[in-house]
């Protein structure tokens, strides 16, 4: 199936601009959900059409944009961001449903920033040119500025805002000035044009004092826009400045897009340095577990929990894209999207629950929901499980990958990691007891759901839930892709444990080229020794010969196919 992603990635920014020239709140409306439903049907089509057999960029498209600076308008879908795309497509989909329950002012405004927003994070997603990547990681901040400040009811928005311009302005220009110097370095290394290309700068290993310096610029934009800590000072006040439903997206998916890019960009590019580097970001991804769960069952104010302990969701993906390992990136993506799907529901349960209180987000004002509003109560419970982790959830399968990782990597950080499992049940529950359960709050009023909110909320309950029952759809879909991305950092930080997974071997190239392994007429891959399709083959325990699968009978190597270094050699 030819899937034309330009059109995915615009449709919903078309969207916001016919909305915005319509002159007709109700029409721009319309044109919002209508375009937004497009984004998740091609979301869902590009994930059933995707062949994970064959895995690698699939539906291209890659055209030349500014030649004489080798910037290619090229994207592409693979297994690395399959899943969170679909997973922009739902959540988009559900904050413009959400947002419709209230009058809006300036509403066709509203809808064009919404549109624009989620063709900034799908075109960062789906960047296959790193300036390109750049150019789309810096556009998402833009939207979500104008919809914070104007649209916010907090009395402190401006300073809120300003403070997260900072924070990620300086993370940005620190990343814009990574992908010059890594372009304008594999340039002079391989003699080449200059390209910003992903797949061009990967061909290319730079020196590794080099790769440092550049790793730590790319770093700081990730982190300061996951957030991690002890980047996330502008996350407090941005948090309680957003509107929820602006707020469900922003924590659901534009923090991953900076998990992705460590997976995406820095570890195929940089390796050296992602192995120089990786106890350090495994402390911070520590770190940020420890403290986000220590400061989210302390908090009383409902939209800090969910932002304390997304902070610390986001620490266990740090530790599993730095774990440099197939478990732990698999982990890592995985839990990226089971964050994403638990966090947006989780926000709107607290605006039903602070409409129910008189207006409060402050959990102390809340209670007595669960007897009153029982069906609110089961899908916040859902929610609430589905966060801490417990055994059955994706969530689970996604921290057990990374915790299996990063045991592998380093057994000490792993054995501190497991901590915050237990962490996460007391900020979890905490929160679900003191909004359901426990007395009901003085201005407390009891109303169920109404029909038109659970239409947006049970949804992404069952989505959920699906997952939970089958998270093999996506590390099925993107096992190749995510293992391919830290490939080269995993056999430099671990070679044993390379060799042991891939069936290869640690040793020498030269050493390797004189292992059995090819049939007669078939040349021998001298990097590895097997044939040049790179499948293994049984050997005759009799002859030493191997065999051939169709036969069953040894065959003989034919020696003028084997490396020179190999053929002195080969009986």
């Amino acid at each position: 199936m030819t899937l034309h992603l330009s059109i995915f990635l615009w449709l919903p920014a078309a969207a916001g601009v016919l909305g915005l020239l319509s002159r007709s709140d109700k029409l721009a409306r319309a044109l919002a959900v209508l375009g937004a439903l497009g984004s998740l049907g091609y979301a869902i089509t590009a994930v059933v059409d995707y062949d994970r057999d064959t895995g690698g960029l699939q539906y291209v498209t890659d055209r030349t944009w500014i030649s004489e600076l080798g910037i290619h308008y090229k994207l592409g879908l693979d297994g690395l961001n399959l899943f969170l795309i679909l997973l922009t497509a739902v959540l988009f989909l559900a904050a413009i449903l959400w947002s419709m329950r209230t009058p809006i002012e300036r509403e066709r405004h509203y809808w064009l920033h919404l549109g624009i927003g989620q063709t900034a994070v799908l075109g960062a997603l789906m960047a296959q040119d790193l300036a390109l990547f750049v150019a789309f990681f810096d556009l998402m901040l833009i939207p979500f500025f104008f919809l914070t400040i104007g649209w916010s009811t907090a009395e402190s928005k401006t300073g809120a805002v300003l403070k997260l311009v900072i924070y990620t302005l300086v993370g940005s220009l620190l990343m814009l000035v990574a992908a010059i110097g890594i372009a304008v370095l594999t340039k002079d290394a391989s003699g080449n044009d200059l390209t910003f290309v992903l797949s061009d700068l990967t061909a290319t290993t730079l020196p590794e004092g080099t790769q440092d310096w550049i790793f730590l610029c790319f770093a700081a934009a990730f982190l300061v826009k996951m957030p991690a800590f002890p980047f996330h000072g502008w996350m407090p006040d941005g948090y309680k400045a957003m509107p929820l439903p602006v707020l469900a997206v922003f924590s659901g998916v534009l923090s991953k897009v900076a998990a992705y890019g460590f997976l995406r960009i820095v570890c195929p590019t940089l390796p050296d340095a992602a192995v120089e580097f990786q106890t350090l970001m495994l402390i911070i991804g520590l770190l940020s577990i420890v403290y986000g769960s220590a400061v989210a069952f302390t908090t009383t104010n409902a939209r800090l929990i969910l932002g304390y302990s997304s902070l610390a969701q986001l620490g266990f993906i740090l530790l599993g894209v730095f774990a440099l390992n197939p478990q732990g990136a698999q982990g890592a993506i995985l839990q990226s999207v089971n964050h994403g799907l638990v966090v947006a529901p989780a926000f709107f349960l607290v605006a039903l629950a602070a409409e129910r209180a008189r207006g409060s987000e402050d959990i102390r004002d809340m209670g007595g929901l669960a007897f009153k509003a029982p069906i609110i109560a089961v899908l916040f419970l859902i929610v609430a499980l589905a966060n801490l982790a417990i055994p059955g959830s994706s969530n689970f399968v996604g921290e057990f990958f990374i915790l299996l990782g990063v045991f592998n990597a380093k057994v000490a950080i792993a054995a501190i990691a497991f901590t915050g499992v237990a962490l996460a049940s007391v900020y979890s529950l905490r929160l679900f007891i003191r909004v359901m359960h426990n007395r009901t709050g003085a201005e407390t009023e009891g109303r169920e759901i109404s029909v038109r909110d659970g239409l947006v909320l049970v949804p992404l309950v069952l989505a959920i839930i699906a997952l939970a029952f089958y998270p093999q759809l996506a590390l099925q879909k993107g096992e190749k892709d995510i293992t391919g991305a830290v490939a080269t950092a995993f056999e430099k930080s671990d070679p044993e444990q390379f060799a042991k997974e891939t069936g290869g071997s640690a040793e020498p190239a030269a050493a390797q080229a004189v292992t059995p392994g090819a049939g007669a007429g078939q040349a021998i891959d001298p990097a590895t020794g097997a044939p040049a399709g790179g499948q293994a083959v049984q050997i005759d325990p009799q002859t030493g010969l191997p065999i051939d699968p169709n036969t069953g009978q040894p065959i003989q190597i034919d020696p003028d196919q084997l490396p020179a270094e190999a053929q002195e050699v080969t009986p």
